[in-house]
């Protein structure tokens, strides 16, 4: 984990300026941030037609901070209660891995997770925004979630975005991880390391 030596970018302070202390300090712990994708990475909606579901709307400044994310080292995955090939085209779109769907159970999940990456749950972050994210919500280091989730979900967040869901939720959350770690400069300073997946 990176100590935060100060602000090395404009962008850093003005991100963490309305963020309390605690909170960068429960941002700074994360190695790993664990996404859900219905409400978080999309605005919830579902369109379905005549052949069943067809179509969900990703926001490509989400994309593109999983991929700053990434590239300084912070490992992302997707947990979803959902089954979708859409959602798994666009995790690959962006080289997002694991990525774990028709999850009931996202508590255990994240357990299977930390396992794998060799972390523990005060090493991860996950951001949700339903009655079947609130386990996970109250077992990590850094829980975050939307504006439009129910209060009674928001309000167990340690963090919730201005943005909602689907609209760049997810953006504000990998910004604020990365200033709070000290990484977001290097996301000015550098050029793409060439990681698999698409820019957004």
């Amino acid at each position: 984990m990176n100590e935060h030596p100060g602000f090395s970018h404009p962008a850093e302070a003005q991100i963490l300026a309305r963020i309390a202390p605690a909170i960068q300090e429960r941002a700074r712990a994360v190695k790993m941030m664990v996404f859900d994708v219905d409400g978080v990475l999309t605005d919830g909606s579902l369109w379905y037609g005549e052949h069943g579901e067809s179509l969900k709307r990703f926001n490509a400044l989400d994309g593109h901070g999983l991929r700053l994310m990434r590239e300084q080292g912070i490992r992302v995955a997707w947990v979803t209660g959902r089954e979708s090939t859409i959602t798994a085209r666009r995790a690959a779109e962006l080289g997002v891995a694991p990525i774990m769907q028709g999850v009931r159970d996202k508590a255990q999940a994240l357990e299977t997770l930390a396992q794998g990456a060799g972390l523990t749950l005060s090493e991860l972050g996950y951001m949700g925004d339903d009655n079947i994210d609130l386990a996970a919500l109250q077992r990590v280091a850094f829980a975050a979630s939307v504006p439009n989730a129910p209060f009674y979900i928001s309000q167990v967040a340690h963090w919730v975005s201005t943005r909602e869901g689907g609209a760049g939720a997810v953006r504000e959350c990998c910004d604020l991880i990365l200033a709070a770690q000290g990484r977001l400069a290097a996301c000015f300073n550098t050029s793409p390391s060439g990681l698999d997946g698409a820019l957004q």
